[in-house]
């Protein structure tokens, strides 16, 4: 079988999002958090969308507040297209209120996050451990109640738009694949987050992507790459497999989860995002996105691209690795790229000897 040219499986992020028609009111889920926060200063800065940003509680509230506050003038200037609700994400009744009124969701919530208060990080981490978190239960009530609503937003059932675009994590399918692809690809498969997989999250975001795509609603699901705020902003490069490894700056994550709401090329469509440092932005996404594939495309296939299609993938995809080694199979938890260059030791210790969270026996 011939297999598919590189153009064909990777694809980039818009130079800007107000090059698209956007929603007239968008649904932020997670707004306070670090790509949340993001999120909406990215919608009020380039569109005139409405924003409904969801906070848990009043810290939450102040966080999304202090996010616009601290930019500049003509964004402070939009907040009056702000709107800031108190919600739990797994209040059904509640959600559904919401989402008859929104156009369209973006989800950047999370049980657990390294940025959260002692309390709630404790929590986050029982709970990510030992069941259910919001990840799940939260994103399966918003998809639903985000289809529920359609036709009260004007939307037929089978409409092109998009209900809810939603944000995951690379590597959430790694830890099931079978012995002989991962050792077929250690690039990807025995780097830290996955060979140690800490309180089982990337499981759990495995099952909350499967808790979405359930619900019916349209979607689009996107999986970064490592989050780091120091690595330059780029090219945002897209594919398929779950291969992807590397880095992506939040700011660039937040532009392409906005640009994607107003993309009904992305409809039903999983993919990972990792970030190309100084690269030139497209401007649309829409070429690109029509290179992939839908999740029901990919399902006769396990709901991956081929063998043959993911070699090439992952020899591409493993010369665009930060660092100069090469090598994302010998990095240890907590331990950066530039640091394995040198020799230096990560601040959790040695590979294969590292002090790291509780992970799953």
């Amino acid at each position: 079988m011939r297999v598919l040219v590189a153009a064909a499986l990777l694809a980039a992020l818009p130079a800007a999002c107000a090059v698209v028609k956007f929603p007239s009111r968008v649904l932020v889920a997670g707004a306070s958090g670090r790509v949340g926060t993001r999120v909406v200063r990215t919608l009020l800065e380039r569109t005139d969308t409405t924003v409904l940003a969801l906070s848990r509680s009043k810290e939450s509230e102040t966080k999304i507040i202090e996010a616009i506050s601290a930019s500049r003038p003509a964004l402070r200037a939009s907040k009056s297209r702000l709107e800031i609700v108190a919600c739990d994400l797994r209040n059904e009744r509640q959600l559904r209120t919401l989402a008859s009124s929104c156009t369209a969701a973006i989800w950047c919530a999370t049980g657990f996050t390294d940025s959260s208060s002692p309390i709630n990080k404790l929590k986050g981490l029982i709970t990510l451990y030992f069941g259910r978190t919001v990840d799940i239960d939260g994103i399966s009530t918003l998809g639903k109640c985000m289809r529920e609503a359609r036709p009260s937003r004007g939307a037929g059932a089978e409409s092109d738009g998009i209900d809810v675009v939603m944000c995951s994590s690379a590597g959430v399918t790694r830890t099931q694949w079978p012995e002989a692809k991962a050792l077929a690809f250690p690039g990807s498969a025995d780097i830290p987050i996955v060979r140690l997989n800490p309180f089982g999250i990337l499981d759990q975001k495995r099952k909350s992507e499967d808790a979405l795509r359930a619900t019916g609603c349209s979607y689009a699901i996107v999986r970064p790459t490592g989050l780091n705020d120091a690595w330059p902003s780029g090219r945002t490069v897209l594919s398929q497999g779950d291969m992807a490894v590397g880095r992506i700056n939040r700011d660039d994550v937040a532009e392409l989860l906005c640009a994607l709401v107003a993309e009904p090329a992305a409809a039903g469509k999983t993919f990972e995002a990792m970030g190309l440092p100084t690269y030139p932005k497209l401007r649309s996404l829409k070429g690109v996105l029509g290179r992939l594939r839908t999740d029901a495309q990919l399902a006769p296939t396990g709901g991956t691209l081929s063998d043959a299609e993911l070699a090439v993938e992952y020899a591409l995809l493993q010369q665009l690795l930060p660092g100069e080694t090469g090598d994302a199979a010998a990095l240890a938890m907590g331990q950066t790229y530039e640091q394995l260059d040198t020799g230096e030791q990560g601040r959790l210790g040695a590979r294969g000897e590292e002090q790291a969270p509780l992970v799953p026996q």
